[in-house]
């Protein structure tokens, strides 16, 4: 399918169709599932926590480390061609997962399916709906990143799945289906509208400015006039991208922490069912999806910043409550509250360094940018790993964790739009 200038429907909704399909494999098969892996695995193996944690880690580490030349690669040869080879790679790695016998074999497979999933996922996919998108940049992420929330609601097909016919046979079926539908919607991804004669938002050629906003929208510093697109080096010399690394790190302290140790948690500590673990991780990211839509018509509309320290102070809330569990209320407490944080913080990542610095590098800034944020992915699951087996109890690491989440709230309170940069020549 090419776009064409007279499309009744805009193609910019076509790639948010293929992000929210890409993210929803992504989301079901193993980013959602692997505290459901990590409870088998243990049984299977006897591995610890801390190691189990440090291959998540270790997995978060390489997407960082290779976040510059992943963003470089989308910029230079679009979003495209990188899906295609990652969703290659991503099942070809869970094939491979299948058949390991060794922590050797566990690592190494598990690096392919996270490497595959890198460069198939999160960032080629906001790479292409930030240039096909400005106005409505918000929403188009929002939809798109629900197909990671919808894919933990698919969670319990997957578990099902590992209790009915074993984590060896669900790994190596899911690596079929990533190949099966993975590369085929990877071909609905295109890079820039202007390459089909079509302007961001499917707004007419011919116009030369976008449609006015209201004084609200634009008092709250939405970008819809188009911001000044920052170089890499530019961007890098602003106090805004450090801030908004470092805080994006911090929320990530806490939901890589939930995603490998939750399911861990319920069912060793509560005493709960694989498959009732696999319901609390159901309804956290229901409460995901709702958190998404509306945090995606908000951040249109109001202060992404503001409500992004909202999203902070509720991460933290969020992981207290669990920590001091004691009735499976509360966890179901934590799944509502951690849920709608997560929701509607997570496409503002995207968006709001899109509207501080434009889109004409933005996939070489958010890579560099993964360099800092990977700290958090890295660290949320070894800091409650290795303090749950040395204490026994994951209470201690979650509130660890939730008061670095409440302090990185301060990095977006600090993160104020900057200034456009000043250029030889420019007046």
């Amino acid at each position: 399918m090419l776009p064409r200038p007279r499309d009744r429907i805009f193609y910019g909704w076509w790639i948010v169709a293929a992000g929210f399909g890409l993210e929803a494999l992504i989301g079901a098969l193993v980013f959602h599932s692997y505290g459901a892996y990590v409870v088998l695995l243990r049984e299977e193996f006897g591995w610890s926590k801390t190691m189990l944690s440090a291959a998540f880690s270790m997995a978060r580490m390489e997407s960082g480390i290779l976040g510059p030349v992943q963003g470089w690669l989308t910029d230079r040869f679009g979003p495209r061609a990188l899906i295609r080879v990652g969703m290659v790679i991503f099942g070809v790695g869970f094939i491979l997962f299948s058949q390991f016998t060794s922590p050797l074999g566990f690592f190494a497979t598990f690096f392919l399916m996270a490497l595959g999933s890198s460069l198939g996922g999160y960032l080629p996919i906001s790479v292409a709906i930030v240039s096909w998108f400005r106005r409505r940049r918000a929403l188009a992420l929002s939809i798109s990143a629900t197909g990671m929330a919808v894919g933990g609601l698919l969670t319990q097909l997957v578990a099902l799945s590992l209790t009915r016919y074993g984590w060896r046979w669900t790994a190596a079926a899911s690596g079929v289906l990533i190949l099966l539908l993975g590369v085929p919607i990877a071909q609905l991804v295109r890079h820039r509208p202007e390459v089909y004669g079509l302007r961001p938002d499917g707004d007419p050629p011919e116009t030369a400015t976008p449609p006015p906003v209201s004084a609200r929208s634009a008092a709250h510093g939405a970008a819809h006039a188009g911001p000044a697109d920052f170089t890499p080096r530019e961007a890098m010399r602003t106090a805004a991208f450090w801030l908004i690394s470092l805080g994006h790190g911090s929320a990530l302290l806490v939901v890589s922490a939930v995603l490998v140790h939750l399911v861990v948690h319920v069912t060793e500590r509560l005493g709960y069912s694989l498959r009732q673990g696999a319901g609390v991780i159901a309804l956290m990211t229901a409460m995901q999806v709702l958190g998404q839509l509306g945090g995606g018509w908000a951040g249109d509309r109001f202060s992404k910043r503001t409500i992004i320290v909202a999203c902070m102070a509720g991460h933290a809330a969020a992981l207290l409550l669990l920590a001091s569990a004691t009735a499976f209320w509360m966890v179901l407490g934590f799944a509502v509250l951690h849920g709608l944080a997560w929701g509607i913080r997570g496409p503002l990542m995207a968006a709001i360094r899109a509207d501080y610095f434009g889109s004409a590098s933005f996939g070489m800034i958010t890579g560099i940018s993964s360099m800092i944020v990977m700290l958090g992915m890295m660290g949320g699951p070894l800091i409650a790993g290795v303090l749950a087996d040395r204490t026994g109890s994951y209470e201690a690491g979650f509130q660890v964790l939730a008061a670095l989440a409440a302090a990185g709230s301060v990095f977006f309170v600090l993160a104020w739009r900057p200034a456009p940069p000043r250029r030889a020549g420019s007046a």
